[in-house]
């Protein structure tokens, strides 16, 4: 612990630009990938607005536990799979992953593929589980 405070110290300037890139970073993530809503928002979303769940897991992880009626398309497929999903282009997307690290890739995708409403899963099926929400095999 002497040791960070000494190198603090003694470079504030690398320590300044370590705090800049660090807040530029988690800026630019926050954005790419719009905005994140709750499992009690999803839920909301899904009952009162008619809003699909697209599961970007593998197959084999979507098979294990999914949200019903979820959309499966893996992430490394999404760009050429999108056109699939076409007709929910005008209703919420959910955007679902394992633990809420891929989902703002996908929700970029999909504004790039014009989707209008798309919104990621806070913490992904891990929290959905976590809530002792349901899942379907």
């Amino acid at each position: 612990m002497e040791q960070l405070i000494e190198f603090t110290i003694n470079h504030p300037m690398l320590i300044g630009a370590f705090v800049v890139l660090l807040i530029a970073l988690v800026a630019t993530e926050a954005r790419k990938g719009g905005k994140s809503v709750s499992v009690h928002e999803a839920t909301r979303l899904v009952n009162q607005d008619g809003a699909v769940f697209l599961d970007v897991r593998e197959k084999k992880d979507f098979n294990t536990g999914h949200m019903v009626d979820a959309v499966n398309i893996p992430l490394a497929r999404l760009k050429e799979r999108a056109v699939e999903i076409d007709k929910y282009k005008t209703k919420p997307v959910i955007v679902v992953d394992a633990m809420g690290q891929h989902s703002g890739s996908a929700a970029k995708i999909l504004k790039d593929a014009g989707f209008e409403n798309v919104v990621r899963l806070k913490g992904g099926v891990s929290t959905w589980q976590a809530d002792n929400l349901p899942l379907v095999s």
